[in-house]
């Protein structure tokens, strides 16, 4: 029986792990080994692993705002509630980037700094611009649109009747093709620094927030799927299993093809599974204490750690001139140290600014009237892993 007030706690231990997709893809482009054949290995087959951690991240978007949605809710406290929730980490980023920029010599001007902070950067297929002063915060201009577009798409979406959810799963899986198929209409060159396609394919593909609202609304409609009870029984092992060899197609199909399409769809499902395991009570190694705890610092996590990266021990190591430190024990050592100075500066961000904030936007519980009578109190909170 699906009990919609759970708290979903496997969905957010399935955070951090996306979260450390973007991060092992960001090890595998960097090319920290000196030993060209297991770095060319590392890029080859992980270079991907963050396109479908973002991914993930969209698809759950949509799926957790369509689940905690409150019939009472207005437009303007679900923008406040969202902003709160972004904002705060991302601004203090932007302003420490902004200051490693300075102390680094980095060129500073209004295209790398002005629409990053403002997150409007993905609108524009600059590099400089794209990348900002904190290069992670892209995926939040995507998720900024997401935000102001749900209050509209909910109802609609809301309209469709429950046996015709599974075709509208499909018209949205099948909308994400057409992406990198327009996409093909773009120049063949210069080619991306970060894959092997022409920049243009890839800013429109994978970073133009309008490109990436079929994943948001991907989730939306599993969430509308399992809340209207059309759900097909598909058990988590079985979303992975599906997941696994969509990655596979990730990385295998050519140019702009494998960059997102082939992971929406199998995404979905997994998220569907995942919370339809929590709501019937199934165990889960992500709903663990420990997994749940890492899912709610993996937002901090995922936009501290390029900084760590650029300007830590990698960056200090890798740099000109200091070649003899990428041997192969001494590249796992950084990528380690990175990986828990990532960690650790994340959950100061989540511990003193995230939560703090998210605690500050909630709306004040009114007291009961002297003379009602108490009811059974409902569950606190409505499942929301915290994004």
């Amino acid at each position: 029986m699906i009990r919609q007030t759970s708290r979903l706690p496997s969905l957010t231990g399935m955070r951090f792990i996306a979260a450390v997709l973007v991060f092992l893809t960001h090890v595998a482009a960097g090319k920290l080994f000196s030993d060209a054949s297991l770095s060319g290995f590392l890029n080859d087959y992980l270079s991907r692993t963050g396109y479908l951690g973002v991914s993930f991240f969209f698809v759950l978007s949509g799926f957790i705002l369509t689940w905690t949605a409150r019939p009472d809710d207005t437009a303007a406290r679900f923008y406040r509630r969202r902003l709160v929730k972004i904002y705060p980490n991302h601004f203090l980023t932007w302003l420490a980037g902004l200051l490693l920029m300075v102390w680094a010599g980095t060129a500073v001007t209004t295209g790398n700094t002005l629409p990053s902070m403002f997150l409007v950067q993905s609108w524009s297929p600059d590099f400089d611009v794209l990348m900002g002063t904190n290069g992670p915060s892209w995926s939040l201009a995507c998720e900024l649109l997401f935000y102001l577009s749900f209050p509209l798409l909910l109802p609609l979406l809301r309209k469709i009747p429950a046996a015709r959810l599974w075709a509208a799963a499909a018209a949205v899986a099948a909308a994400v093709w057409l992406v990198p198929l327009i996409s093909q209409l773009g120049p063949d060159s210069p080619v991306s620094p970060f894959q092997p396609v022409s920049w243009w394919k890839y800013w429109f593909t994978y970073f133009m927030p309008a490109s990436r609202l079929f994943e948001f609304v991907m989730g939306i409609v599993m969430a509308l799927i399992v809340q209207k009870g059309r759900w097909i029984g598909m058990r988590r092992t079985t979303a992975f299993l599906l997941l696994g060899v969509a990655y596979v197609l990730q990385v295998a199909l050519p140019d702009s093809w494998g960059l997102v399409a082939p992971v929406v769809l199998p995404l979905g499902l997994a998220v569907a599974a995942g919370a339809v395991a929590d709501t019937t009570g199934q165990r889960s190694v992500f709903a663990t204490k420990t997994m749940v705890w890492l899912g709610e610092v993996s937002f901090a996590f995922y936009l501290v750690h390029i900084l760590v990266f650029d300007y830590g021990p990698i960056g200090l190591a890798t740099h000109p001139g200091a070649e003899h430190a990428r041997a192969t024990p001494v590249s796992i050592g950084l990528i380690v140290l990175t990986f828990g100075l990532s960690l650790l500066f994340g959950w100061l961000l989540y511990s003193f600014v995230e939560r703090p904030m998210m605690r500050f936007s909630r709306p004040k519980k009114k007291p009961p009237a002297p003379e009602a009578v108490p009811v059974a109190a409902a569950p606190e909170g409505t499942g929301e892993p915290r994004r």
